[in-house]
């Protein structure tokens, strides 16, 4: 029992002074969740949209295949995505293995179904109220899209934060592309792995407060945004 409070304590003095490997650790995961995320949204955003206004013959299939892909296990992602990318792989010229370019790709494979679904439930409820307006103006899909983007915005926010949640919580396919290199492609939960099989407690308690706060964030922002508690959906 005090191990466990020195490891607390000790943890607690690194985040109070601002450790540099906890700080370095800390804005690396960020940089790389964040980055993720942008491409992911740009992808997923339109693409869950477009899914909820056009009607063709194999739509449902298609919404199918994108809410399996939500449960696509992030290790057999960092599988395909290290084939893809290592020497012999058809895209190992680039030599991206082993670099954060490496984790991002990674991760957008992982959250874009994730956000594209959460979008397409958010924007299907829109266009229903939207639909005969739209289509008495004549307008385009493009513009439609547009339309629902913009007015659906904050249900669109709310997909982001989740896609970011699990981005910056995902260990897996990360370890496997970018191994874990010390000061280059060490993230938060990377690190938390390394430093608890070390059993340096302390700096791998206070990745775990860091990242938990930062996941406390992230949930507090999408209940905000949702306005769940002005709903009386709590």
């Amino acid at each position: 029992m005090n191990d466990i409070w020195a490891g607390l304590e000790a943890a607690f003095w690194l985040i109070v002074t601002l450790d540099a490997d906890l700080v370095e650790i800390t804005l690396r995961s960020l940089q790389v969740s964040l980055s993720a995320l942008v491409v992911a949204s740009l992808i997923a955003l339109p693409f869950g949209t477009w899914l909820a206004i056009r009607r063709f013959r194999y739509r449902r299939t298609a919404i199918a295949v994108l809410n399996a892909l939500m449960g696509l296990p992030p290790v057999v992602v960092g599988l395909i995505v290290y084939l893809l990318l290592s020497r012999s792989g058809p895209f190992g010229v680039f030599g991206l293995l082993f670099t954060p370019s490496a984790m991002i790709v990674a991760q957008v494979i992982i959250i874009t179904p994730l956000i594209a679904s959460i979008t397409h439930q958010a924007m299907r409820e829109l266009w229903a109220e939207y639909h005969d307006l739209l289509i008495s103006l004549n307008t385009t899909k493009w513009q439609r899209i547009v339309t629902l983007i913009r007015d659906g915005r904050r249900n669109l926010l709310t997909a982001a934060l989740a896609g970011f949640g699990r981005a910056i919580g995902e260990v897996g396919a990360i370890m496997i592309v970018g191994g874990n290199i010390d000061h280059v492609t060490r993230v938060l939960t990377t690190a938390i792995a390394l430093e608890t099989g070390k059993g340096d407690f302390a700096l791998a308690l206070g990745l775990g407060f860091v990242l938990i706060g930062i996941a406390i964030v992230v949930n507090l922002a999408i209940h905000t945004l949702s306005r769940t508690e002005r709903e009386g959906r709590w």
